[in-house]
């Protein structure tokens, strides 16, 4: 692929600045995942990234992903509609900055057009704040859904970083 990429950094110091998404009903749930279960964050990970150019976890073995998911630092959230998986969101705990990276987000497409990445970015945002962090920080591309960015910014994120990259 020759193609100029735009990537922005997104960042939100405060529960103050979010702006929740709206709750979809009580039929959703969001639980933590337990460490053991590097499966579903390799499914999840591979069906929602596929559309997205998702790659740089393609290639690893099954260790690997043992060894991701069993980190201390790593906290992994599955919304759920009744017992079907709907979406998904990974949190690295930086602990000596006091901050968390989403590092990745994501909805399966069949549930795209439910208005439920408003709420799971919102659920995302508070749980960090929740772990006593003063930032969240996280980051888009032009590779990303359409709404992506518009999501993150309507939560109450802020660009803090924008650079082009070609892929």
């Amino acid at each position: 692929m020759n193609k100029e990429i735009s990537r922005k950094y997104l960042e939100i110091k405060s529960i103050k600045d979010l702006s929740e998404g709206e709750y979809p009903g009580k039929e959703y749930s969001i639980n933590l995942i337990d460490k053991t279960d590097f499966q579903l964050n390799k499914f999840l990970y591979k069906q929602i990234g596929k559309k997205y150019h998702w790659i740089d976890r393609l290639e690893w073995i099954d260790q690997k992903w043992m060894n991701y998911v069993s980190n201390k630092n790593l906290l992994t959230f599955v919304l759920k509609n009744k017992e079907d998986v709907v979406g998904y969101f990974e949190l690295i705990i930086h602990y000596n900055k006091k901050e968390i990276e989403i590092a990745y987000f994501g909805i399966l497409e069949e549930y795209f057009g439910k208005k439920l990445g408003g709420y799971l970015l919102s659920e995302a945002i508070k749980k960090s704040f929740s772990l006593g962090v003063n930032r969240i920080w996280l980051h888009t591309c032009s590779l990303d859904h359409e709404n992506a960015l518009k999501n993150y910014l309507s939560r109450g994120m802020k660009i803090f970083k924008a650079e082009s990259l070609k892929l």
